[in-house]
């Protein structure tokens, strides 16, 4: 399922397409031909994290970003754009299939034509986009704030980005074995084209923080809720009329007072980010430190550990656990989880309400179909149930106050938690 352009009779997509072609520069850089994963019940040993540095204090840094701002539409662009390949095809990651669907919150679509989407990964402001001219669709990225940030470079960019982007797993190979274990996969995959929506490995901190956002809200409620938390960070760059800033740190996080979050309008969930801010702060070693020893525990370990934050249950902890912690068994039980499971799982369960006891045994249940990468499975799976009929056209707002036109889906959640 990919999500479609605006139609050319719109006044915004007639700017675009009345623009001339941007310069592109590819960089080309080495192979990388990931090991395919195998499926067992024992998810494979993963790599440590290390802390973030400490970002400066004052996010409302008044100084120009270094560079242009690259804008939506119309305007000056760029003269030279110097974009370096990933080794990941379209079938390897499709942006529309992965960074709108409710991993995560901090992402904007910065270019409608070609569709580009602009984030901060750690230090590094980049902007991610399937190359035009490639025959597989291959991503590329676009590094914002090279040399005029000292902790970015196109080398560190790239490995943060193939961390941040889970690139050492095939995709491939997964779906193909997904697609051999279940009918309703197989149907699933050819729908959304056979490929493409990755499941991401995050900075665990700024998952927690961005998940706490999304307790009984809406999208876009969460995303202002996780773009006012990510401005207490460490000011990056301007790309496309949005301010684009380093996820704080916990220390930061941890000064910021419940009424100042509430006047933002954040509501019961600013206490539980005070909350779990200062927890993680009095952790033993750190928060960073805590949520690096999770990576290497089992799953029913990991839960149990999430779970004592405030404000985290079983359900936001599946979601931590399998967008930033390694554990891609886990698996969030919503109501769109459970139609799956009644309807093509566990079908002796239809007509029941979901309960925890149960939600233990949908998550049991995927993971005897699908194996140890269960969670892409189902997230494969979520993302089928929601409904093509309910993308529209809405207008945000962005930070320098024009307006720019998103896909936005009415009446559902995009977010397995």
């Amino acid at each position: 399922m990919r999500l479609p352009l605006l139609p050319r009779s719109t006044p915004l997509a007639a700017a675009v397409a009345a623009m001339p072609p941007r310069r592109r520069r590819v960089v080309r850089a080495p192979s990388l031909t990931p090991s395919p994963p195998q499926l067992s019940s024992t998810p494979p040993p993963v790599p440590s994290i290390e802390a973030p540095k400490p970002e400066t204090p004052d996010h409302h840094d008044p100084t120009p970003s270094a560079r242009r701002r690259l804008p939506l539409a119309a305007g000056a662009v760029e003269a030279q754009e110097e974009w370096h390949p990933l080794p990941l095809s379209t079938a390897d990651l499709s942006l529309p299939l992965t960074l709108p669907t409710g991993q995560t919150f901090l992402w904007r679509r910065t270019s409608l034509s070609p569709l580009r989407f602009t984030g901060a990964v750690g230090p590094h402001l980049v902007s991610l986009s399937h190359l035009p001219d490639s025959d597989d669709g291959r991503l590329a990225f676009l590094l914002h704030n090279d040399g005029g940030y000292p902790a970015s470079s196109v080398p560190s960019a790239r490995a943060a980005l193939s961390d941040y982007l889970n690139a050492a797993v095939s995709l491939a190979d997964l779906w193909r074995q997904f697609a051999a274990a279940d009918e309703r996969f197989a149907e699933v995959s050819a729908r959304l084209g056979g490929g493409g929506a990755r499941v991401l490995r995050q900075d665990p901190v700024e998952c927690v923080f961005q998940f706490l956002c999304s307790s009984n809200n809406n999208i876009a409620r969460i995303e202002k809720m996780v773009w006012t938390l990510a401005g207490y960070g460490e000011r990056l760059g301007e790309v496309g009329g949005f301010v684009f800033h380093r996820f704080p740190t916990i220390e930061r996080l941890a000064r910021v007072s419940e009424q100042e979050l509430r006047e933002a309008g954040f509501g019961y969930r600013a206490k539980y980010i005070v909350g779990t801010a200062k927890e993680l702060q009095a952790k033993p070693g750190g928060g960073e430190k805590w949520f690096a020893s999770l990576r290497k525990k089992e799953l029913s370990d990991v839960i149990e550990a999430l779970c004592t934050l405030p404000g985290v249950g079983p359900k936001v902890a599946a979601c931590i656990a399998l967008f930033s912690l390694d554990q891609n068994h886990a698996i969030p039980v919503d109501t769109h989880v459970w139609k799956v499971a009644t309807q093509y799982l566990l079908p002796e369960l239809a007509g029941k309400s979901l309960t925890p006891k149960l939600s233990v045994i949908v998550a049991d249940a995927f993971v005897t179909r699908f194996g140890s990468y269960a969670g892409w499975a189902q997230n494969v799976l979520f993302i089928g149930q929601l409904p093509a009929q309910k993308l529209v056209v809405a207008q945000v707002t962005s930070d320098n106050g024009t307006t720019k036109p998103t896909k936005r889906k009415r009446g559902v959640q995009p977010k397995p938690c």
